[in-house]
Formats: structure tokens, C-alpha cells, sequence
């Protein structure tokens, strides 16, 4: 769609306005009727899947899987085959949960200080909570960590998550290994027996099935972490998989040994998750929920393993522009609903789309009038509308940085020429490719110069949403400190700006970065700072090593002992140097903050004053 001028920023400080306007909008809500199709309030559960691509499915030809959950659902939905996400995780989730580009709501990356999703935009489940809806969300976030960016910040009555990008990020609990884990219950750490994947089904069912008791309508989010590496997976369900992949190799393209393997946990990993969506069809139906439950199955983008072995015919996988980057599976089922009968729909739909398409069939108007990019596709699924108006859409997103240093030209800054824009079968990529997806589905012939007045119009039209994105998207979103929802807290080096540190074995093998926290302060007062190299859970002095691992599906990497001998703080332009103490897991300082935007930075020194790296990690606490 068209740039649309987005909602006005809340000033630093104001985060709560959000919450009075959703608590005021409900009230309003509750007072009216609702038009929906049945007599009763559809449920809505969206599952989404993380890397698992197009091909990851039976029902698109895959020659090694079984998927016979997945399929049925996908018999029994209307299927959007011409779909289209982010060719990363964040993005997808931003644009899933708002309906706006990811430029525009500024969730943008997978790290690096560019997964902050825009403090002052509603989200999903705002708006269905402000119709009465009970909310909840189990799995990945992966659109903030700190106040105020975590689900129970941004309408999620109930969730059960972790920080990050995956199992075993920085901010993850220590040695977290998708088994028996320690998760985050509406803002507790709390641990759970079994399986990440089955965990987050079973607790989801169990609040769907408590809500429906209640008489409530819900709105049901379960963001998976499977199949993203680490491939950590139930060891049962890889034989099988190994079975199918070793009567196959010789129609597959060349696998090495480390390949095969991978895939087969990969896949595993797949086969776990159709299992379990078979168990939340078996819930629907035993509890009568089935009929007026809106389900939605999705990915967040191309598949990691897809081009080494099947990709349904496209090109490209995860973080390219490729059709095989971010075209993915999307069903919709709703048998009350009077939706059309199972079938393909192939109009050009994108992820954005979702959140005004679930508005429509649930008879929600948005209560906050946001403006948004997506299109409601209630009129196709309906049957009411044969085709979507012309349209064009873009996709972009933050590149990966590469610096140890936060510096000013960077992968990570937002650009204008790092877009796929998409117009019915034509695919413009980088300002520089054309290709034309009814002679070419493969993208192997660049046609740019044989079409100049398609490109012009392209152009034309990544020349409008540019300039109507370029400001929100180049606004850097700042974690709140010293706020009593959460105080106190932990920062890690995940939020370093355009500085990648996001994985808890960049900690063990001592990656030497640094960045600067982009923060603001909520309240003013003394603020204590304690940098620490381990997490406090882990009990690790700042200069111990750690040996390898072993957990319950692998191996992690020895951690690496580092000469730690002083840590120095920069904050607010004021810096101060102390020694760390013998035996110490920290070293502590204090400063006096007022309210609004600052910066912090950290080192680490040895010995001879030589700069080490910054701290991974750092608890902020106001002490009065």
C-alpha cells in the first residue's frame, strides 16, 4: 500500500498512555454490539512456525517429511499461495502483530538494538483486548525484552515466553537447551518440564481451555522457536526422518554428512510440530471449540534448509530477497464462518495483512485509528470480492552487522535499496533486478532493461514508501530503565546498537565486541550499573572459563577465561573506571539520572589498561 503518516510518538516517559486508551477503548467496546458471523465471538489462534519455509510441508511436495497434520489443516483452510513475510524473524512479527511495515513500527532485525517494536503502536492483541478478548502468548517474542516492549506490555493478558531471537540467546536463561527450560511467565522466570515446542502448546490449550470456561473469547498467539538452530529436537523423532532422507538422497542434490544430519534434526524438529498441532486439533474438537475458531498457520520467513535440498521451485532462502526468502504458507480455517469452500487463493497478500483481515471477521473496528499498511483479505476469503485492488507491496529489512565497533555506515542503517518491491508477477530487487515470475518462477533471467516502463513505476512506488517510512525507520527505540514495571533489570549485549552479540556462545568463546545501549530514563534518582561478563544465574566469576556442556541434545562450546581486570561506564557523557575485585561476578557503579534519552557503554580492561570488550551484561537498578 500507500505510505500512510502513522501515529503520533508518545514523548519518553508517557509509555502508560497505551494501556489507559486500551482500558477506555474496552469499556466503549463492551457497551456495543458485535457484528460477526455466528451468534457468538470467533476465537482466533495464529500458530507461526520460525524458519520453516514452503517446502517444509507434505502438502507442497516435500520428499522426505510427512506432515499429515499440517496437510489436513491445510485441505481444510483457504490457502494464500501467493503470501508474503519478512525474510527474518523480527520483521514478520512487528509487521504480524500491528499491520504496519517494518520500517514504519521498527522492529526491523533479529539484534543489535533493532527488534525494539515501536512503543507507541497498539498491537494485535490491544485491539482484541480491547473488545473484550482475553489475550495470550506462548513461544517466541522476539520484539523486545525490557519494559516496555514484552508481551504483558503490549496486550498480552497471559504469556509464557523467551528473550530473543532463540533458545540460548544472550538474554535466555543460562544453558537454556529447549528441554526442561526456564521461561518467562508474565514476567517471572519460572521452569517447565518438557519440551520447548510441546510446552508452549500444552500451556497454551491449558489457558484456552480455562478462558472458554469463563465464557471469554480469545485470542491465541503461539509464536514457535522450532525449527530454528540450535536443531535440538526428542531424539525418537529423527528416526524416521533419517529413514525417508536415506531412500531419497539419490533425488536429492549432494548432501555431505554435517548437511544430513542437520537436516534430519531440522526436519524432526518439523515432524515434532505436526504432532502437535495434531493435539490442538484433538483439543478443538473435544472441546467443542472447533466450529467458531478462526485458525491461522503461517511462517515467519524462507526456510534455512530448503535450498540445500527442496524449495518448491524458488530460489533463495532466509534473509534473501528471493521469492524463496519470504513467500511462505499461510492457511486459514473457520468453519462457521461462512468463508468460502477449501481452495487456493493466489492474489498477492503480505503478513501485514492479517491483523485487519482477523478485524473483519471478528467484527472488530480498530479502536486506537491507527492507519495501517495491511489489507483486510475478509472480502476474498469470503467470497465477496473476486480480486484485491492493484497493488503493490514492498519488503525490507535491517541487514545483519558486521562491525565490533557500533560505527556510522553500517549494514543495519535502514536503506531505501535493500527492497524487493512485488507487483503482480514482477519482482523489482535492489533497485537493480527485475524479474518476471510467470515466465521465470525460478528468477534466474534478470529483465530490467526489456521492461522500462514497469521498472519506472516500480520505482516509482519504492520512491513513495520510502519516503513515507524513512523517518520512523532511521528513529531508534530506547529501552526504559528505572520504571517500577521493571526495576530491577537486565540488560545485555543484544541490544547493543548495529552490534551483533546474540548468542550465549558468542558469550562463551569471548566474541571482543562492544556497543552503546540506547536507553531512556523513566524516573529521577541514583541508578546502580553492575557489569558482568556471565549471568548472574550462572554464579561465574568475570574471570572464569567455562568447560564444554554436555545438555540434553548436545554439546555447548567451552567458555573462554578472560583478564579481566578493571570495567569501565560511560553514561550520560560521564565516565568512571574502577578494579574489579578478586573472585568478583561484577563490578558495581553508581550514577544520578534525570528523566529522558541517554547512552551507555561499558569495557572491560586487563591489566595493562587494554580494552577488552564491553560487558555482555549489566543489572540497572534506581536505588532511591
Amino acid at each position: 500500500m500507500n505510505a500512510r503518516t502513522a501515529v503520533r510518538p508518545v514523548s519518553p516517559g508517557r509509555t502508560l498512555l497505551l494501556p489507559l486508551a486500551i482500558a477506555l477503548a474496552a469499556i466503549l467496546f463492551a457497551l456495543r454490539p458485535v457484528a460477526v458471523a455466528g451468534a457468538e465471538r470467533p476465537n482466533v489462534i495464529v500458530v507461526m512456525t520460525d524458519d520453516q519455509g514452503y517446502g517444509d510441508l507434505s502438502y507442497h511436495g516435500n520428499p522426505v517429511i510427512e506432515t499429515k497434520h499440517l496437510d489436513r489443516l491445510a485441505d481444510e483452510s483457504l490457502r494464500l499461495t501467493d503470501f508474503h513475510v519478512a525474510p527474518m524473524c523480527t520483521p514478520t512479527r512487528g509487521q504480524l502483530l500491528t499491520g504496519l511495515d517494518a520500517f514504519r513500527n521498527r522492529a526491523m532485525n533479529v539484534s543489535s538494538g533493532r527488534t525494539l517494536l515501536r512503543r507507541d503502536v497498539p498491537t494485535m492483541a490491544d485491539v482484541f483486548a480491547s473488545a473484550g478478548y482475553r489475550t495470550g502468548s506462548f513461544g517466541k517474542w522476539h520484539l523486545g525484552d525490557n519494559y516496555p516492549y514484552r508481551p504483558q506490555d503490549r496486550g498480552f493478558h497471559e504469556s509464557i515466553w523467551f528473550p530473543s531471537s532463540h533458545i540460548n540467546s544472550v538474554p535466555d536463561y543460562w544453558d537454556n537447551d529447549y528441554f526442561d527450560d526456564v521461561y518467562s511467565h508474565n514476567g517471572q522466570r519460572q521452569e517447565y518440564e518438557g519440551y520447548c515446542t510441546d510446552v508452549f502448546f500444552r500451556e497454551a490449550m491449558d489457558w484456552m481451555k480455562a478462558t472458554a470456561e469463563e465464557g471469554r473469547p480469545f485470542l491465541t498467539y503461539i509464536p514457535l522457536n522450532a525449527a530454528h538452530w540450535p536443531h535440538f529436537v526428542p531424539d525418537e523423532y529423527r528416526g524416521p526422518i533419517r529413514e525417508s532422507l536415506e531412500a531419497q538422497l539419490d533425488q536429492l542434490p549432494k548432501l555431505n554428512p554435517e548437511q544430513q544430519q542437520a537436516l534430519v534434526s531440522f526436519l524432526a524438529m518439523i515432524a515434532n510440530i505436526d504432532d502437535n498441532m495434531g493435539r490442538l486439533e484433538t483439543f478443538l474438537q473435544q472441546s467443542g471449540l472447533r466450529d467458531n475458531t478462526i485458525v491461522v498457520f503461517l511462517t515467519d520467513n524462507g526456510s534455512t534448509m530448503g535450498p540445500r535440498y527442496f524449495n518448491a521451485g524458488m530460489k533463495g532462502g532466509k534473509v534473501t530477497l528471493w521469492e524463496g526468502g519470504h513467500r511462505v504458507p499461510c492457511f486459514i480455517r473457520w468453519p462457521a464462518g461462512e468463508l468460502l469452500p477449501p481452495q487456493d487463493i493466489g492474489e498477492l497478500s503480505h503478513v501485514q495483512d492479517l491483523l485487519p483481515t482477523l478485524m473483519d471477521l471478528c467484527g472488530i473496528e480498530h479502536p486506537f485509528r491507527v492507519p495501517l499498511d495491511g489489507t483486510s483479505l475478509a472480502g476474498l476469503l469470503r467470497g465477496e470480492q473476486k480480486q484485491l485492488p492493484d497493488r503493490m507491496l514492498v519488503i525490507n529489512y535491517s541487514r545483519m552487522p558486521r562491525a565490533k565497533q557500533p560505527t556510522p555506515a553500517n549494514r543495519a542503517t535502514p536503506r531505501r535499496d535493500g527492497a524487493a518491491v512485488m507487483w503482480k508477477q514482477w519482482r523489482l530487487l535492489h533497485d537493480a533486478q527485475l524479474y518476471n515470475l510467470a515466465e521465470d518462477p525460478h528468477q534466474d533471467r534478470n529483465v530490467i532493461d526489456e521492461h522500462p516502463e514497469v521498472v519506472a513505476r516500480m520505482r516509482r512506488h519504492l520512491d513513495r514508501w520510502w519516503e513515507g517510512v524513512r523517518d520512523d525507520a532511521r528513529t531508534i527505540e530506547r529501552v526504559v530503565i528505572g520504571d517500577e514495571a521493571e526495576n530491577p533489570m537486565q540488560l545485555t549485549a543484544c541490544e547493543w546498537l548495529d552490534v551483533f552479540v546474540d548468542q550465549q556462545r558468542q558469550v562463551r568463546r569471548a566474541d571482543l565486541k562492544n556497543g552503546i545501549w540506547h536507553l531512556d530514563v523513566a524516573e529521577p534518582g541514583e541508578y546502580s550499573f553492575e557489569l558482568r561478563r556471565w549471568p548472574a544465574e550462572s554464579g561465574l566469576a568475570l574471570t572464569d572459563g567455562v568447560p564444554e556442556t554436555p545438555v540434553t541434545d548436545g554439546v555447548y562450546v567451552e567458555g573462554v577465561p578472560l583478564p579481566i581486570h578493571a570495567a569501565r561506564i560511560r553514561i550520560d557523557g560521564n565516565e568512571q573506571k574502577a578494579e574489579a575485585p578478586e573472585g568478583s561476578e561484577s563490578v558495581r557503579f553508581t550514577a544520578k539520572l534525570q528523566p529522558g534519552p541517554v547512552e551507555l557503554q561499558t569495557w572491560f580492561v586487563d591489566e595493562a589498561g587494554n580494552e577488552i570488550c564491553g560487558a555482555y551484561y549489566v543489572r540497572v537498578e534506581r536505588i532511591e
